[in-house]
């Protein structure tokens, strides 16, 4: 039997039998949610725990806070995280936003090639811009006394390559909101001769207002919970991610690791609070007799917004060149001579080529499995009928891993399944375990673009399949599925990119057997081996823009194939 399409009479109202097909969907909500709650909810439980214990195990109330709060080096982390977080937020958003309005605001050509080299920062580990810092500003570097006598292991080192690390994700948020403009709103404008500035106050930044808070949130949640920055160059400049993987690698004090694991939580959690509840306050900016905004032709305006976007794309460009000449030149700088002995990575600490095929072993794993697991899971809780209580139970779970650090995440794990009484305890040290903390870190933009793709399909598709007597799954996989596959793609190639250059969800993770290509940049920066380990960071990001590349034409080809009833 199938989902029934009888109905039956209660106090005047019309009431639908639940059939198989909802215990189904239900149980599948289940399934995920369980998953969900095993991956993330517990492990923060477990690692909440530890904090207020001692290491015995015996619980000793907030005598550990106490103790962190109490000791100047640990509690001035918190002022240097936050500082470092306000100050690249500034910095970035105000970068992001020039160039994101040189995209949307002006005729400038090559506007595609911009994007594209604007996007480049994704494509690679966070260590990687603080390795470019040390060739070009460091004790030996190219450009060494050329900071007005300021080091670059510190507070500036960190808010530049934090800079080059979270401009993208800026990006991406302010091009959005500045797209979307009212045509109108500028002629209104323009009748009433107000000045160009004038408009720009009263029209461009208000409409983009909600776009900016949440850049700047994202920018602030990324830089204060990163690790691969401040690990590179750093120096002795302590932050909170940081703090952690010095207790817990370092002096194996696994309870202050878990207090400092909560405190990075608290302005983590905070953070996307506070973002949550500025997105619900926001409206529509187009109506259904909005007339969408075409920028006009201002050579002088084109040409300084272009000039503006070739220093950006120099200062990316120039940063992933520096790495890569790095990784050719022999021995830096007693001998230029260019080859590919960084490359033998068998010889040197950190894992070798080993570590780098099984980074793409665990980024296919997680594209394949996180992918099936979260529009699956969207699938359930956007089609499925009533249960609104186990449908909002849900959805919290799905948001709760964009507010988890990935440093903490990895810390909670450690506790939770490292625990021999555990019956997951045989994941700890295996692929697995790093393929299912990939997924959980990851899991709630892509639930987010899953929801998004589902919600663009008119329910009337399951009501119609309903009536036929076909079973949901025969819906999902010959309707839906079809019609949302440019986003199950996109999806796809999020988790697989996320998945080669996280280090800081895994470091606590990997075992003999499966180091990775992040971490080994990592473990060879320690190591000395710094010309190594831009080696293996390009060989990341090589990896991940051919898989760009490779998503790029399957959609282009599945858009021909499947999506032609789009096209009018």
């Amino acid at each position: 039997m199938t989902a029934s399409a009888s109905v039956t009479a209660d106090a005047g109202r019309v009431q639908p039998k639940l059939g198989r097909d909802d215990w189904m969907m239900r149980a599948f909500m289940g399934v995920i949610a369980l998953y969900l709650l095993a991956t993330l909810a517990l492990p923060l439980y477990t690692m909440l725990s530890k904090s207020v214990e001692d290491g015995d195990g015996v619980f000793i109330g907030l005598a550990n806070y106490t103790q962190y709060f109490s000791t100047p080096a640990l509690f001035h982390s918190i002022y240097n995280s936050l500082f470092i977080s306000l100050a690249t937020t500034l910095i970035t958003t105000t970068l992001a936003f020039v160039f994101a309005y040189a995209l949307t605001r002006s005729c400038m050509p090559f506007k595609g090639v911009f994007k594209v080299i604007s996007m480049v920062p994704i494509l690679v580990p966070s260590l990687l811009p603080g390795i470019a810092l040390i060739y070009l500003f460091g004790n030996q570097g190219m450009l060494k006394g050329m900071l007005f006598g300021h080091s670059i292991y510190g507070p500036i080192g960190i808010i530049i390559a934090e800079v080059f690390y979270t401009l993208p994700h800026a990006l991406l948020i302010i091009v959005t909101a500045l797209s979307i403009a009212d045509a109108r709103l500028y002629e209104a404008s323009a009748v009433l001769r107000a000045t160009t500035l004038r408009t720009f106050f009263t029209v461009t930044l208000p409409g983009a207002r909600y776009g900016l808070i949440s850049a700047g949130f994202v920018v602030f949640t990324l830089v204060i919970t990163d690790f691969g920055v401040p690990k590179v160059v750093g120096g002795q400049y302590n932050v909170l991610a940081l703090d952690i993987y010095k207790q817990v690698i370092g002096q194996q004090n696994f309870q202050m690791g878990a207090v400092v694991g909560v405190v990075l939580l608290i302005p983590a959690v905070a953070a996307f609070m506070v973002d949550r509840l500025v997105q619900r306050r926001q409206v529509a900016l187009l109506s259904a007799r909005s007339v969408p905004y075409t920028p006009r032709p201002s050579p002088a305006f084109d040409w300084a917004m272009m000039g503006y976007c070739i220093l950006i794309s120099v200062f990316i460009l120039g940063m992933l060149g520096i790495c890569q000449f790095a990784a050719l030149v022999k021995f830096w700088p007693y001998n230029l001579t260019l080859g590919l002995s960084n490359y033998a990575f068998d010889l040197m600490d950190g894992g070798g080529w080993d570590s780098y095929f099984n980074s793409i072993r665990m980024a296919l794993y997680t594209a394949a499995f996180g992918t099936g697991v979260v529009f699956l899971g969207a699938y359930m809780v956007e089609k499925s009928r009533g249960f609104q209580g186990g449908r909002g139970l849900f959805q919290f779970f799905a948001m709760m891993p964009m507010a988890v650090p990935g440093m903490v995440l990895g810390l909670a794990y450690i506790f939770f399944f490292n625990n021999p009484n555990n019956p997951l305890n045989f994941l700890y040290g295996t692929m697995g375990i790093l393929v299912i903390c990939t997924i959980t870190h990851f899991y709630t933009v892509a639930h987010l673009t899953a929801v998004t793709a589902l919600k663009q399909m008119d329910p009337e598709f399951e009501a119609v399949s309903s009536s036929l007597k076909q079973p949901f799954y025969r819906t999902l996989t010959r309707v839906t599925v079809p019609v949302c596959l440019p986003a199950i793609l996109d999806i796809s190639i999020y988790l697989f990119v996320n998945a080669m250059t996280t280090v800081s969800a895994v470091v606590f993770l990997y075992g003999p057997d499966t180091a990775l290509a992040s971490v080994a940049v990592l473990n060879m920066d320690d190591a000395g081996d710094i010309a190594p380990a831009a080696a293996m960071g390009m060989m990341i990001f090589y990896t991940n823009a051919g898989a760009r590349l490779l998503h790029g034409l399957l959609t282009r080809g599945i858009h021909a194939r499947t999506q032609a009833w789009r096209v009018r």
